[in-house]
């Protein structure tokens, strides 16, 4: 089976992320415009009528903001959790809210499918009425978006030590941030273990969770300010490399853009590979 995974943008300018086998689509989040969503689809060759579910990650503008427009007009059903869709109902930014007929509420740690993908949602810390990760299995990939994550929790490491391939937040340099015109409220915000996951705590993380089946990494939702690609790139790849890791050797790493989009990636590597890891019972 392949896989084609596609970034329409990452970052505080709005998140949307699109994912399809040859037959279904799915995305995660829809934080960006409808007409760019469509004309990015339309350029890069990507099919809206693959999409059989959204999926929400928390209820931040930048994560939703054309998801009750889009599943308005193309009858796309949306999952997630119950304090997410009421959170997405309060949210002033999204004008559009989502059809009734199209929610659906999905728990915790229990598995639902959408087409081809079985999906598993699980708590991230972050300041919004709930935020999840989500791991995704279909055929041999195990694909998990871990973004807008406060800190290194036990579902963190558990997850990248399941996953396949991984969406994980780079958000911030932090001698940027502290050295940046940020007020000192929304710098105690994003370090306050519910705000942002730094270059280093991120870097650390994939350092100590790494396994031999992890192929692919993508850094997301860079900070504008506080940030900047190479220097996100460089932190992950230096702190990997003192823990015996190779980038670009033991596996692929990449930095997905804030405002235009990444991909498409296809991932027919891990077609037809056989393998059983030790932490899935």
């Amino acid at each position: 089976m392949n896989l084609t995974f596609f970034s329409f943008g990452s970052g505080s300018c709005g998140n949307c992320y699109y994912l399809a086998t040859d037959t279904d689509a799915i995305l995660i989040d829809c934080g960006i415009g409808i007409r760019r969503i469509k004309k990015n689809m339309l350029e890069y060759g990507l099919k809206i009528g693959k999409v059989k579910g959204m999926i929400i990650t928390h209820d931040h503008a930048d994560h939703i903001k054309s998801a009750g427009k889009l599943s308005k007009e193309y009858a796309i059903p949306v999952y997630t959790t119950p304090l997410i869709h009421d959170g997405m109902d309060r949210n002033w930014q999204s004008s559009v809210k989502i059809p009734v007929e199209n929610r659906h509420h999905i728990d915790k740690e229990e598995p639902f499918e959408i087409g081809s993908f079985r999906i598993t949602a699980f708590s991230l810390p972050h300041d919004a009425s709930e935020n999840v990760g989500y791991y995704i299995e279909v055929g041999d990939y195990r694909f998990t978006v871990m973004t807008d994550v406060g800190d290194v929790t036990e579902n963190v490491r558990n997850y990248i030590q399941k996953s396949t391939h991984l969406i994980l937040e780079a958000n911030y340099d932090e001698e940027m941030l502290q050295q940046g015109r940020y007020p000192e409220i929304l710098k105690e915000r994003i370090v306050s273990g519910h705000g942002h996951l730094s270059n280093k705590k991120s870097a650390i993380a994939l350092a100590e969770n790494f396994h031999e089946h992890l192929k692919h990494v993508w850094l997301c939702h860079l900070s504008e300010e506080n940030n900047h690609p190479e220097l996100a790139r460089k932190t992950v790849e230096t702190t990997l490399r003192s823990y015996g890791i190779i980038a670009g050797v033991d596996f692929s790493l990449e930095v997905l853009r804030r405002k235009i989009p990444t991909g498409p990636f296809q991932l027919g590597e891990m077609a037809n590979c056989q393998f059983s890891l030790p932490f899935e019972g």
